[in-house]
């Protein structure tokens, strides 16, 4: 299958690639900077790189017009000027206008779990551009992970790195908060396990693993297993939540 993969520079596309190229079939990677991507390590393999800036709508015309299916993982998690959620609209809007003009038959798209009533503004946005991108002429399944658990996850990271620097933690009320954790692993299980599969098509899907963990316990588990002691207060002052991997 000939499969668009954007978002290559970030985790989840970088841990997803190989995957693909293992199991057969051929991937055109989107980046914006060719200079970024190391292409020079999958030489050999069906494997094509294209110039692709989703906020510059011209530039999408790089993207062939035979490809059968797509991964969308563009997010602006890491923006730190201007107003993310609007580049992400503007993102989905010409990536859906430029699919609807090829051949595609399914997108996948990486969503984060929204199930409460009050969002933070990166699960919102997320949760816009699931709407922006439903409805196409293609079919979206739309899957919805928490924490990714995994070397180099972002979310992650944060929590290794507070574990292993800090002995004592005041720390805001939303570390109450549950979430349900899933590992890379089988986050790349059910990217690649929906690819095709004509049920999976305009369907939704929440993702995890088997725990149910508060932050304060997914914090005291890393402190477990990394032989470490530690000790957190939660004191009632509110912050901003983790995002999503």
């Amino acid at each position: 299958m000939k499969i668009l993969l954007t978002g290559v520079t970030g985790y989840i596309a970088q841990r997803l690639l190989p995957v693909l190229l293992d199991k057969g079939h051929e991937v055109v990677c989107c980046v914006r900077d060719k200079d970024r991507f190391n292409a020079k390590k999958y030489a050999g393999q069906r494997l094509t790189v294209i110039e692709v800036d989703f906020l510059n709508e011209a530039s999408l015309g790089a993207i062939p017009e035979d490809i059968e299916a797509a991964y969308y993982l563009i997010h602006s998690m890491a923006t730190q000027e201007g107003d993310f959620g609007a580049m992400e609209e503007i993102c989905a809007t010409h990536f859906r206008k430029r699919l609807e003009q090829t051949k595609v038959q399914q997108v996948i798209y990486l969503s984060g779990i929204s199930n409460s009533e009050e969002l933070s503004k990166h699960l919102s946005s997320r949760k816009n551009v699931e709407t922006l991108l439903s409805g196409a002429s293609f079919a979206l399944t739309t899957l919805r992970a928490g924490i990714i658990v995994g070397s180099g996850s972002a979310s992650f990271e944060i929590i290794r790195d507070l574990v292993e620097k800090l002995p004592f933690m005041i720390t805001p009320q939303w570390l109450k908060t549950r979430c349900q954790p899933i590992a890379i692993r089988n986050a790349l299980d059910f990217l690649t396990g929906v690819i095709g599969r004509t049920e999976t098509y305009n369907q939704s899907y929440d993702i995890g693993g088997p725990d149910i963990l508060t932050y304060k316990e997914m914090l005291l588990r890393v402190a477990k297993i990394r032989g470490l002691k530690r000790h957190i207060l939660i004191v009632p002052v509110m912050t901003p939540k983790l995002s999503s991997y």
